[in-house]
């Protein structure tokens, strides 16, 4: 059997078994070439290369193995290889901390933001940083900032402090442990947050991969905006002059509006639209006090 034969059979298998994408890959043949180019070493972008390789019978037997585990425990494919890719950058990740797949990536990675930056921005936070992806990209995005990264959760801090060292950064991004706002330090130029903000009933009705995830990272409240507006509430007082909050809210703008009508937002595009990620200034926030 040759490398792609083996890939398509185990997407077949994954179709089948009605397994749930979205931490990573959105459709079965991509899973699949996943799991199994990670399992027999191929890197993850030479399949054009590699198709037409032949796969040993010991090889298959173990990538059935892996894929059967996929369908067996419903866990994302990244809590099987402990590693996901967030704009081609790699990160460790475990049942500790949520699989990062957070839109503000893009924007890192497109220079979105920057516009609303200046030569003055030298002070970053992520907050709810989880295993640390966005705070990694950030400064890999800006070499002159110092960032913070603040989550509640230890466990997800302790993954977050492995992508750190692993990507060389830990003379420039902080680790802070607590509640929201609480362990800030001073005022910060630029928030990134992209926090719990699934509301109740769609907790309810996650896949199996996402109940696999810390529920701490999803779990919003009835109307998914209970982080959302501790943390709105507090934000001028963590932000300099000019500095602005850029908050991912998946698919929860309707809850959103609700809860903040008064609130002047910028939406910011993403692959997923006009309504997943959006920036607040500080003089937004304080004027809808």
């Amino acid at each position: 059997m040759t490398l792609l034969e083996l890939i398509e059979a185990q997407a077949a298998r994954l179709s089948e078994a009605g397994v749930s994408f979205g931490h990573g890959t959105t459709n079965a043949f991509d899973e699949a070439a996943w799991l199994v180019m990670w399992k027999l070493g191929v890197p993850l972008d030479a399949l054009d290369d590699h198709a037409q390789d032949a796969v040993s019978g010991e090889d298959t037997e173990a990538v059935l193995a892996l894929v059967q585990e996929r369908i067996t425990t419903r866990k994302p494919a990244a809590y099987l290889t402990r590693e996901a890719w967030l704009q081609g950058v790699p990160f460790y990740v475990d049942e500790r901390a949520i699989v990062p797949r957070s839109f503000i990536a893009e924007l890192l990675a497109d220079a979105t933001i920057d516009a609303w930056l200046s030569d003055q921005t030298v002070r970053v936070l992520d907050l709810c940083t989880g295993n640390g992806s966005l705070a990694v990209l950030a400064a890999m995005a800006w070499p002159e900032v110092q960032v913070d990264a603040i989550d509640l959760s230890a466990d997800a801090l302790a993954v977050a402090r492995i992508n750190v060292d692993r990507h060389g950064l830990a003379d420039r991004i902080r680790l802070l442990q607590g509640d929201g706002l609480s362990p800030a330090e001073g005022a910060y130029d630029l928030i990134l947050c992209n926090p719990p903000y699934v509301n109740s009933a769609s907790m309810q009705a996650l896949p199996l991969e996402y109940q696999a995830e810390p529920a701490l990272a999803l779990a919003g409240g009835n109307d998914g905006m209970d982080f959302i507006r501790q943390m709105l509430d507090k934000a001028p007082d963590h932000l300099s002059e000019h500095g602005v909050l850029v908050l991912e809210i998946g698919n929860e703008r309707e809850y959103f509006e609700a809860a903040f009508p008064a609130l002047e937002v910028a939406w910011l595009d993403t692959s997923a639209g006009e309504d997943q990620v959006l920036l607040i200034t500080r003089d937004a926030l304080v004027a809808a006090r």
